[in-house]
Order: structure tokens, then sequence, then C-alpha cells
């Protein structure tokens, strides 16, 4: 119990200090929300002054105030769950995260089930015949994927699958992205949920080829590791049937380390959306991060920040507990 309340009060900390980085870190960065609108409608042919009067007029905070009001202000309202109003969208944050946060759940949720159940099977399949020719490709793809930017293969994906082959192609609107046909209402009908999943393929397929070959290679680590222990050899000695060893001892116990990673993995469902999201033009979190960064939006940048920390401290607490539970040679003091 003392652990679990040590951790809690380390995760507030943890939470308060990252919302205090970010608050002061992307308004000290060069450039700022005011500049950026004049600008644009300085372009659109209004005189400089009018323009400044315009923007100053929408602006949800007090350009001139210090930077330690601003702050008192800001955490006032998240205190008391305002995370202020949006200069690009011209709509509370609030609003914009309940609009945001289901499309990347559900965009990022299935393709982390995906690449992790595609991962246990081949990687305690690659265990079995480690040195062939699939732990050999696996080993290859694993390195190139992680190396290469998983916004260059989104793109590569649209020309392959859109582009080129056609399988994923609007002849009125070129390759399909975007959340779902926007000729077609939203509602609880076949045709729009159909359309959701179709739309959904191309970004779910580059998230899955972007890590699911890290998840193989950590399930066939950790299965070579679990061949070597004694009660396998035992279970072996014994004329156990090779599935029942397969299943119950070798799969049961290899799997636990991977659980904590999933469970980090799913605190970091946000954050590791905003290349996919930008390259498909899909309305999550990722893209309101990514326009809220070009267009200095502080309030977006700040309530978005706040939802992937408090969405990666609560996973690894989460990890931390199911560990625990799931080996019980594992004990907090």
């Amino acid at each position: 119990m003392r652990w679990v309340i040590r951790r809690l009060i380390t995760a507030a900390i943890t939470i308060f200090a990252s919302i205090t980085i970010v608050f002061f870190l992307i308004r000290v960065m060069p450039g700022n929300p005011i500049d950026v609108m004049v600008a644009q409608l300085i372009m659109q042919g209004l005189d400089p002054e009018e323009a400044y009067r315009r923007v100053l007029a929408i602006v949800p905070f007090v350009p001139t105030d210090p930077l330690w009001k601003q702050y008192i202000d800001y955490m006032r309202g998240v205190l008391s769950g305002d995370l202020g109003r949006s200069i690009l969208y011209a709509a509370p944050v609030t609003q914009i995260l309940i609009y945001g946060i289901p499309w990347t759940v559900f965009l990022i949720s299935i393709s982390l089930i995906i690449s992790f159940s595609l991962g246990i099977v081949l990687g305690m399949y690659i265990a079995y015949k480690r040195g062939g020719i699939l732990d050999r490709f696996f080993s290859v793809f694993s390195s190139v994927t992680r190396a290469i930017p998983p916004y260059v293969i989104a793109v590569l994906v649209i020309i392959i699958l859109g582009v080129q082959l056609k399988l994923f192609w609007d002849p009125y609107r070129g390759p399909i992205i975007g959340p779902y046909d926007p000729r077609l209402k939203p509602g609880f009908t076949l045709e729009f949920i159909s359309s959701v999943f179709y739309y959904a393929t191309l970004p779910i397929l580059s998230y899955v080829l972007t890590t699911f070959g890290i998840w193989v290679l950590q399930m066939k680590s950790s299965t070579v590791s679990v061949l070597g222990e004694y009660y396998i050899m035992a279970a072996e000695a014994r004329g156990l049937p090779e599935r029942r060893i397969v299943i119950s001892y070798v799969g049961r116990n290899a799997i636990l380390p991977l659980f904590t990673s999933l469970a980090i993995a799913i605190g970091h469902i946000f954050s590791g959306s905003v290349f996919i999201e930008t390259v498909f033009s899909y309305p999550g979190i990722g893209r309101y991060i990514s326009a809220s960064i070009g267009g200095r939006d502080y309030m977006v940048i700040s309530g978005c920040f706040l939802i992937i920390t408090i969405a990666v401290v609560l996973s690894n607490l989460i990890a931390d507990l199911l560990y625990s539970k799931l080996d019980p040679r594992i004990r907090f003091r």
C-alpha cells in the first residue's frame, strides 16, 4: 500500500512538472500565435494595424501580461477543468479533445492489437525456428522499420496502395485520406461504419508496419529465454504433450514481460499518432498537435500534452501493478 501511495504521489508530481515545463517551453519558442494570425490577415489584404486589433479581440489571453500571471491563470483553469480556448479553431480546448480522442483511440488501439497479436504468434514461432530465414528476415525488417520515420512509411503506403495499385483511390479526390467519405452523413449506419473502417485501413497498416517487428523480436527473445528454464525441460521429461508445453508453459511465461511493454505502449497511443494522423489527415490528437505547433496555438498544445502526460504516467503505473500480479516472484517494497 505504501508503494502504491508513493507511486501516486510521484505520478501527480510528474504531471504537474510536465504541465509547467510545456507551458513555459512553448512560450519561449520563436514566434507566437498573434504574429501568426496577424501575418495571415495581412496576406488576405488587411491593414497591419486593423489585423492586430482583430487578433487581440479573439486571443484568449493578454499577451502583455507577465508569464507568471499567465501561468497562474492557466493552472487555475486546469484545476477547474477549463483548458482554455483555441485560437486556431475558435473553440474550447476541451471540446477539441473530446472530438479528437475517440478517433485516435480507435485508430491506434486497433493497430496496437493487430501489431501485438502478430508479434506474439510470429515471435514464438521464430524462437522455435531460430537461425532460419524468418528469423533473419525479421531481424533486418525490425531494424529497417525502426530506422525509417513513420511518416515516410505512411507516404510509401499511400503511393504504393493508393496511387500505383489504386486499391485505395477515389476517382474524384485521389488517395483515400481522412476519417470517412465526406459525402456520407455521420451516423450508426452500416454504410458509414464501413467507410470509417475502409478509410482507417491505410493508417492502421502504416502503424502496424512500423511497430510489429519490434513485438516479434521481443517475443522471440523472451521465448528463447524461457526455453532454457529447467521447468520446461522437466515438462518435456514428463512426456507432456508438446501443444500443452508450448501454450501453458512456454507461451504463458514468455508473454509476461510483453504485457508491461503493452501497457506502456497503450499510454503512448496519443504521442505515437502525430505523424501518421498528419499524413492521412486523420482528425485525432496527433493531427491537432501538429497543426497547433505550426500555428503556435498555446492552449491546444498544452491541452494535448496534458492528455499525453496523464496517459503515459498512468500506463507506467498500471504496468508496474500488472507485472506484480502476473509474476508472483515480483514483490515491491
